[in-house]
């Protein structure tokens, strides 16, 4: 007697968007791991039966990727190549009703905040058991590490508060058990994202405790560097800068995104601080942590923005020197305040503000990079490419800064470890080095 087997499950999760929606795919891939299901991550071979496409919603070009990705694996779906196609994520909570309609071929469509229902309808349980675990899917010695959900933030142009709902802190408990997990998986780097680190604490403690936080993590055996990204200027806690100069392991970093500088855009935007705050608060910023490498992010082209405001823009920019600085383009976005303005500014126009923005943050970049030529460097190697071993300092954050490139042809460093490098070489966002002496 024959007995019929039955293929099993292959799922592959497709991740589009920020470090954050990475992180909710790795939780994801844990739990559906713990439910003994065979799961990759954007896996190139064509052998899962099961797609899961986790989308971003934030601004025009995301989505239009978002939607472009959805009608690939339908169509693969329609040609009989998958069974089964799932759509969750930012894009899915923002226009779950239009998707449906116009995207029928997907089984299921799932908010940011549906995961227990999304493994429902794969008939997996949800394992409360295991928060905070996840299948990392970046090199092991790096991971992102989200300490809240949601924002509170009333920023006229911003969408991400329809998509991920209001503010909600993770315990600090919590957070010290995942960070002791991922660094007994051989984590040396955490990544701290959030909608907003500046309000961590509030909902949860009922006051701000962004410093505490950082003094349990840093505490944790095994974790040598800790990063901040996404933290608003708007009441910073101060105090942050303490604890980054009484610990070692706290990179001294910070990205902060600032959006604009002319008081008639700040205000336009909602961003609820001033021109001469935001000056006071990166001077007192760099006099509290004077080689602090800060990061920052502007709007180009916002409803409003004249030619003076981005003069004003372009002129501090080139005053403040952001060691790290990335611009947008405005995208007039379906239920903010911002889409009730007119969208005045020729698309033409905005390209244009932001290209000016970026080559002046370009010769700045070459410049701060030269003056590091000579200096030694601690230095942590993602990859090797191109003939390269590939690696940052503390001053530089996975996928988005400068990098520092060792010659793979004359030098050998494993991938995963610190080493000190001297810097011999520098071009307008990479450093070229060589290795001092390894670091276990």
């Amino acid at each position: 007697m024959k007995v019929r087997s039955l293929k099993k499950d292959k799922v592959n999760v497709i991740t589009l968007g920020c470090s954050k929606n990475l992180v909710d795919s790795e939780v994801l891939m844990g739990q559906l791991r713990a439910n003994e299901f065979d799961v990759s991550h954007e896996s190139e071979k064509d052998d899962s039966n099961i797609i899961i496409v986790n989308t971003c919603g934030f601004i025009d070009n995301a989505k239009q990727e978002s939607i472009d990705t959805i009608l690939r694996y339908a169509e693969a779906k329609e040609m009989g190549q998958i069974d089964k196609l799932y759509v969750t994520g930012c894009l899915s909570q923002r226009y779950k009703d239009s998707l449906e309609a116009e995207i029928p071929q997907v089984d299921a469509y799932f908010g940011t905040l549906e995961m227990p229902q999304l493994l429902k309808k794969l008939e997996a349980d949800y394992k409360h058991e295991l928060i905070g675990e996840r299948l990392i899917t970046t090199p092991s010695h790096f991971a992102y590490f989200k300490i809240a959900e949601g924002c509170n933030r009333p920023c006229s142009f911003c969408a991400i508060p329809l998509m991920r709902g209001k503010h909600v802190d993770r315990p600090i408990e919590d957070l010290v058990k995942e960070a002791k997990r991922l660094a007994s998986m051989g984590t040396k780097e955490l990544v701290l994202i959030a909608q907003d680190l500046t309000y961590y604490g509030l909902q949860h403690y009922g006051e701000r405790k962004l410093a505490d936080l950082l003094r349990n993590l840093s505490d944790v055996e095994g974790i040598d560097w800790i990063r901040m990204q996404y933290a608003y200027p708007s009441q910073f806690p101060m105090e942050v800068f303490d604890v980054m100069n009484e610990r070692e392991n706290i990179c001294k970093y910070l990205d902060m995104p600032l959006q604009h500088i002319s008081d008639n855009m700040l205000k336009t935007m909602r961003r609820g601080i001033s021109k001469r705050r935001t000056i006071e608060l990166v001077d007192q910023i760099r006099q509290r942590v004077p080689d602090i490498a800060l990061r920052t992010t502007l709007i180009a082209g916002h409803p409003g923005e004249t030619d003076k405001d981005f003069q004003e823009l372009y002129d501090w920019v080139e005053e403040t020197r952001f060691e790290r600085l990335g611009i947008f383009t405005y995208s007039h976005e379906e239920n903010t305040h911002s889409h009730t303005l007119e969208d005045n500014v020729p698309d033409e126009v905005k390209q244009e503000r932001a290209d000016a923005i970026m080559e002046l943050q370009q010769g700045i970049s070459v410049e701060l990079n030269e003056e590091k030529v000579g200096k030694t460097y601690k230095v942590l190697f993602d990859r090797k490419e191109s003939g390269y071993f590939v690696g940052r300092t503390q001053y530089d954050s996975p996928e988005v800064d400068n990098e520092v490139l060792v010659p793979a042809d004359s030098q050998y460093v494993r991938l995963g470890d610190f080493a000190n490098v001297k810097i011999t070489d520098a071009s307008d966002f990479d450093l070229y080095g060589e290795v001092v002496c390894k670091l276990v």
